[in-house]
């Protein structure tokens, strides 16, 4: 946590006494597309809860969909205080019972656990990218936060998936000549 709180203390004192300038397109731009990624994963939150009954599963479910739900209330915040207009979205899915969705439409748990696994690589890399183009240091601020919360979450999800054999790993490379461990 210390490179993160470093990092952060740099950007908000480099802040103090900034002019606070329009925000540039790229800025616009990433901030829109992940609002719109975090509206679109808190529907596929609803479809997976509907759909798995294993309780760790469920949390780490849970616990992305109130952490997204978070985020896009404060960038919606953001936009509006910026004029800056909201992207539309999907509705979120009706609660059901799981036994209720059949077989061949139900995401297994493997499924669910790559899928997030998948969309939490995805933030990661995105906000990453966002956080080095920002102009503006509140900006940098935010994709810094919402980059330190999604390592955070990726963390608990990959040791679920180690527990339950649900990551995937590529095949390990072996070059030509490499000695052997006998």
């Amino acid at each position: 946590m210390k490179v993160y709180e470093t990092i952060k203390n740099m950007i908000k004192l480099s802040a103090d006494g900034e002019p606070k300038t329009p925000l540039h397109v790229g800025e616009v731009m990433a901030l829109w597309t992940l609002l719109t990624l975090m509206e679109e994963a808190v529907v596929f939150y609803g479809v997976f809860l509907n759909t798995t009954t294993d309780t760790e599963l469920v949390k780490q479910i849970e616990t992305g969909k109130k952490d997204t739900s978070e985020v896009i209330t404060k960038l919606k915040e953001f936009f509006i205080a910026e004029g800056v207009p909201l992207p539309p979205t999907s509705e979120e899915k009706p609660s059901s019972e799981q036994g209720d969705v059949p077989f061949g439409v139900r995401f297994t748990d493997n499924e669910i656990a790559n899928f997030l696994s998948v969309k939490t690589a995805t933030y990661i890399t995105f906000c990453g990218t966002a956080l080095a183009q920002s102009v503006r240091n509140d900006v940098a601020v935010m994709f810094l936060s919402y980059l330190t919360a999604v390592i955070q979450y990726s963390v608990n999800l990959k040791t679920l998936m180690i527990q339950r054999s649900w990551l995937k790993v590529p095949p390990y490379f072996q070059p030509p000549g490499l000695p052997k461990n006998t």
